[in-house]
């Protein structure tokens, strides 16, 4: 892989899908559509997907692509592959919240290593430079012109009082009574894999997840959280998250900053 040529496209292409879904996200009403699994979809989801995949495969045509909206692609089997979910957290775009994001990753041997996360609303953009290092970029956020490049770095935690970060949408009382076993100074909810990056730049220690994600959900979230230091586990084991698994379901997990005391499930 070219990881030049990879950061540069995922960034070009998350702005541009970026803009589609603000276009729709400007709109007095549009159309929300349920999926098989009861999930809505919006033009907005389908919009960004259709402008992501086909720049993905024009660059990359013999990478295996996933992608959340392409029902065909989730069976495709291999470990090393691009993986997409064009607008995640559709339920806070369909509540005008703002914390939805366009995710992009490519995963390397089960192991998510690049990635990018961008939040439209919030004009808030996290990837993984061709070094694997993950930064924010600040300043116009324009295809043409790159902007401020500000690397970042997880926290290194009080585990007398930490920040806790959870769904906004997804949060549930087994979460809650995760959460209970840590000293906690502050809780913050996000929507999307927002969690990831809050936790990427320091900004909150932990994000425990449980319940039902999928792998297009939580890969770019991940690589950038990697890439700045930090990791993502199994919930009940603590062993690493892999990419790659049956159906692109994940188990329940932590991500989190490295100097966290992990407490068991």
């Amino acid at each position: 892989m070219d990881y030049k040529q990879l950061e540069e496209s995922m960034r070009r292409l998350a702005l541009a899908a970026g803009d589609v879904i603000m276009d729709i996200y400007g709109q007095d009403d549009f159309d929300v559509k349920s999926k098989s699994d009861d999930s809505p979809v919006t033009a907005a989801d389908e919009a960004a997907d259709a402008l992501i995949s086909e720049g993905l495969r024009a660059v990359f045509p013999d990478v295996m692509l996933v992608t959340e909206e392409q029902s065909e692609s989730h069976t495709a089997k291999g470990d090393t592959f691009l993986i997409v979910d064009p607008l995640d957290g559709t339920k806070e775009f369909i509540h005008r919240r703002g914390d939805f994001t366009v995710n992009i990753a490519y995963v390397e041997n089960g192991v998510p290593t690049r990635g990018v996360v961008y939040a439209p609303a919030k004009k808030r953009m996290f990837y993984t430079r061709a070094d694997g290092q993950s930064i924010e970029e600040t300043g116009p956020l324009h295809p043409d012109v790159i902007g401020q490049q500000n690397i970042i770095a997880v926290s290194k935690p009080d585990n007398k009082a930490l920040y806790v970060v959870a769904s906004k949408s997804h949060r549930d009382q087994a979460t809650d009574d995760y959460i209970k076993k840590y000293k906690v100074r502050d809780m913050k909810s996000a929507g999307s894999s927002l969690k990831f990056c809050l936790i990427a730049t320091g900004e909150a220690d932990i994000y425990p997840r449980v319940g039902r994600t999928m792998e297009w959900d939580t890969a770019a979230g991940h690589a950038v959280l990697t890439g700045a230091g930090g990791r993502v586990v199994c919930f009940d084991n603590h062993e690493e998250l892999t990419y790659g698994k049956d159906d692109f379901a994940n188990p329940f997990f932590i991500a989190y900053s490295p100097d966290v005391e992990l407490k068991e499930a």
